[in-house]
């Protein structure tokens, strides 16, 4: 028995040092997902507050207006644009580069009776995008009143309060986060396997181990073993470009998320191992990774929520492999769950482990 797993460490020992060695695997797993992790990062950040792309046309000489373009223009959820007219704000809305256009009137800001400033200040919006530009026009309403108030003293008779309920809500990148963390791993199991194997087949080096003591089931669980070295690396890496570059907060404990990490890489190594395993050469893994893999990634939840998917396929998508894994990290990293509240998720993952490898072990072909 020592013998027998003595070459099972030797063999995961050899294959790490052999992927070190590849380039091109080390692109594909730590850039290429780290790629993905900066791009949708940086389009899901959450900055504290919404932000704006609005053009200000002050039209009015009065030294109110030029007070109220100057405050705007440095407020946090403006982001002015330089125009010279109404027409080329316009020209720029239909292209897209606006939300919405601010209009002072040339009489905004000329004082009544009471040598108070007045006027009305004009919010367009384009109706492919009609909500952006009425939320603009309310928060532009918000801020008039509070200069009213600030003038004439007088609150008026009604008023809303928000209250905090103290709960931290999902992040637009907390998600985003969750579920590159799961592809990066669905990768690694997917498409390591099966561009290795069906390359080692190819060149005979299956052939060869084959005349060797070594087994099945050593061969299979070297492999996985250094796959799951290579997932929690990667993971970990990923994890660290997230907290650093994107100021992620880790809200559940850090075995909690190794450990269901851990089971995630060593079930997707399956999926791998079963088609990388079966197929003669590249020409028959690709296509069948791709048609394993792809609903995956886009039903799993990996870029956009599942909730948004109509009830019957939400239905059969939490049946997916990736589902699980990508709930289970999400309950833990952003609700500050326990691996022990991951009942549902560990038990279906735990059901896919040991089909996946029944079908892996008896579709195994070593050339």
């Amino acid at each position: 028995m020592q013998r027998y797993f003595r070459t099972i460490f030797s063999l995961a020992q050899y294959l790490t040092k052999a992927f070190t060695r590849d380039r091109v695997a080390l692109f594909f797993t730590f850039v290429f997902p780290l790629i993905f992790l900066l791009v949708f990062g940086a389009l899901n950040k959450q900055d504290g507050g919404v932000s704006f792309d609005v053009a200000i046309i002050n039209q009015s000489d009065s030294q109110f207006s030029k007070s109220f373009v100057e405050q705007s223009s440095s407020s946090e959820f403006i982001k002015t644009k330089d125009v010279e007219s109404l027409d080329e704000a316009k020209e720029l809305m239909g292209r897209g580069e606006l939300d919405s256009i601010l209009v002072l009137p040339a009489n905004f800001g000329d004082v009544n009776q009471k040598s108070q400033p007045t006027g009305e200040a004009q919010v367009y919006y384009s109706p492919s995008s009609e909500q952006t530009g009425r939320t603009f026009a309310q928060i532009v309403d918000g801020v008039l009143r509070e200069i009213d108030y600030g003038i004439t003293k007088q609150q008026p008779l009604f008023s809303v309060k928000t209250v905090s309920t103290d709960t931290k809500g999902l992040s637009s990148f907390d998600y985003v986060f969750a579920g590159l963390l799961g592809f990066s791993i669905l990768s690694l199991g997917f498409f390591g396997p099966t561009n290795s194997l069906p390359s080692m087949k190819k060149t005979g080096a299956l052939r060869r181990l084959r005349t060797t003591p070594l087994r099945t089931s050593q061969f299979v669980l070297g492999n996985a073993m250094n796959y799951l070295l290579i997932g929690l690396l990667t993971t970990a890496f990923l994890f660290f470009v997230g907290v650093l570059v994107f100021d992620f907060q880790m809200q559940g404990d850090y075995l909690s998320f190794g450990l269901i990490v851990a089971l995630g890489t060593v079930m997707m190594f399956g999926f791998g191992l079963a088609v990388g395993g079966w197929a003669k050469n590249e020409n028959q893994a690709a296509p069948l990774t791709n048609l394993v893999a792809f609903p995956m990634m886009f039903l799993s939840g990996v870029f956009f929520p599942r909730f948004l998917m109509p009830e019957w396929l939400q239905n059969f998508s939490g049946f997916l492999p990736l589902t699980p894994l990508i709930e289970g990290i999400r309950h833990i990293i952003v609700e500050g769950q326990t691996i022990f509240a991951q009942g549902p998720e560990l038990a279906l993952m735990l059901v896919w482990t040991v089909v996946i490898y029944t079908i892996a072990f008896r579709v195994f072909r070593w050339e």
